[in-house]
């Protein structure tokens, strides 16, 4: 067998496009969107060379128009564990555990995406994959309907599933690769025919919109792609400009910064799109069902651990002084509390380093040399000197209050949150057959790495060769 030459990267990156491809051909409005973004990042180019310039020689510049990542929801943990293994086969972990309940979703989930800068670098798209829990649906009736539809579904053809066992027992010819994209894209397909009746997906619809958008169709469609905005405020302003577009009140995550933190994410809401029931009596019906929409993000630093905390207590002093109303009537009270809440929250590359509020890539200047420093320097010396240089690493994640926004806005779902928090990491790491990688400690890695690296290339065996 000749052994295919694309790489997990490659496959990843043929993946994205083709899911983008699927998607702009059943989303018109998703188009729309991504032209908007484009002329939105053009005008920020044109206006900010350095900010050109920058991208250019980190290589962001040629992937600015590239989708950061997808979300599904699934069903079953049958459904979870496969999905798993084909994610794999694309260089894409499973990383964080985010609990929705606290927003009162009957789902849990994760992000599975690339680890490290180099797979980070070939191609950033990722898959937001939310898993059913039966267990926070109360009534009984919906949840055993919804259980004896969902174990009667497979969302995988068997060629899929054949490609998958092989890649696992001998990897992939050529042929076979291209196969695999193929059949990969199918799963995540829209199909207007729902599987259900008219009266079942009611019936689930009432119980909760999300519990009908996953189990009433054929298979986890995609129900958002996300596009980067170097500006999301101006992309979010000429949302609401444009004609047809009916963009969030908010933007979900921090207020704009000098230097910007964690993720911002905003999105049109889901219009309703025509489908099908098929009734007891084999007729098809006509119906609407509204899940898929198109957004926008913009990242920023990955905070530690006490940045984390500073940042959810800032979160909820917001929320609990100007609650966001579901329909979003309160946006600019909600915004002015936000803004003036975050000033407590330090707006420099510097202060978030120095006192441990974000990780931070290490470089070091060529040109420096051991026989040249201090002895035994502190890196802040090392820094004042030039001899080290520091970055921001990219935020990669995800925050589960935006995640929980962004998706009850697009489910048409108006209802009283439901703030009780009821995480079950145990449960979803038997359901995906794997343990969840932790963002914080790659970040941390990540940043140790860097530094040790760094201070190799300085002639500095290692940190123990620094002042303390």
């Amino acid at each position: 067998m000749n052994q295919s030459s694309a790489s997990a990267d490659a496959l990843r990156a043929i993946f994205a496009s083709a899911i983008s491809n699927m998607y702009q051909a059943e989303a018109p409005q998703y188009r729309a969107m991504k032209a908007l973004v484009a002329e939105t990042n053009r005008q920020c180019l044109a206006d900010d060379l350095q900010l050109k310039r920058r991208l250019l020689e980190s290589g962001e510049l040629e992937r600015l128009d590239v989708e950061r990542h997808g979300a599904i929801r699934i069903g079953t943990a049958e459904e979870l564990a496969t999905l798993r293994r084909l994610f794999a086969i694309m260089g894409m972990a499973p990383v964080g555990y985010y609990d929705l309940s606290v927003a009162g979703l009957p789902v849990h989930s994760t992000a599975f995406r690339p680890i490290g800068e180099s797979a980070l670098r070939a191609s950033p798209f990722r898959i937001f994959c939310s898993l059913l829990r039966p267990d926070l649906i109360a009534d009984a009736q919906a949840r055993e309907i919804a259980e004896k539809i969902l174990a009667q579904r497979d969302i995988f053809t068997p060629r899929c599933r054949m490609l998958i066992d092989l890649h696992e027992t001998r990897g992939f010819d050529d042929e076979e690769a291209r196969e695999f994209i193929t059949e990969a894209t199918k799963i995540f397909r829209w199909n207007g025919k729902a599987t259900v009746s008219s009266d079942v997906y009611r019936r689930l619809y009432s119980t909760h919109p999300l519990l009908a958008d996953i189990v009433c169709f054929k298979g986890p469609h995609i129900n958002h792609l996300t596009l980067h905005a170097l500006d999301i405020d101006a992309a979010h302003a000429a949302m609401m400009e444009q004609h047809g577009m009916n963009p969030k009140a908010i933007i979900e995550g921090p207020p704009r910064r000098s230097c910007p933190i964690l993720l911002r994410q905003t999105s049109f809401k889901a219009n309703p799109e025509p489908i099908e029931f098929i009734e007891e009596d084999g007729r098809r019906t006509s119906g609407a069902h509204a899940a898929r929409f198109g957004e926008i993000e913009q990242r920023g630093a990955a905070l530690t651990a006490k940045g984390r905390a500073l940042y959810d207590r800032l979160l909820a002093e917001t929320q609990a002084e100007a609650p966001l109303a579901t329909d979003g009537g309160n946006a600019l009270a909600y915004h002015s509390a936000l803004t003036r809440r975050f000033a407590a929250f330090p707006d420099d590359d510097e202060a978030l380093r120095r006192e441990k509020l974000a990780y931070f890539r290490y470089s070091p200047d060529a040109k420096a040399r051991a026989g040249e420093l201090a002895s035994r320097p502190s890196v802040d010396d090392l820094l004042r000197i030039g001899a080290l240089r520091v970055e921001p690493i990219l935020y990669e994640d995800f925050l589960p209050v935006s995640a929980a926004g962004i998706f009850r806005s697009n489910l048409g779902d108006q209802r009283a949150e439901e703030f009780t928090e009821r995480a079950d990491r145990r449960a979803f790491e038997k359901a995906l057959g794997a343990p969840i990688l932790n963002e914080l400690t790659l970040y941390e890695d990540e940043e140790t790495r860097s530094l040790s690296a760094s201070l190799k290339a300085l002639g500095l065996d290692s940190v123990a060769a620094l002042q303390v």
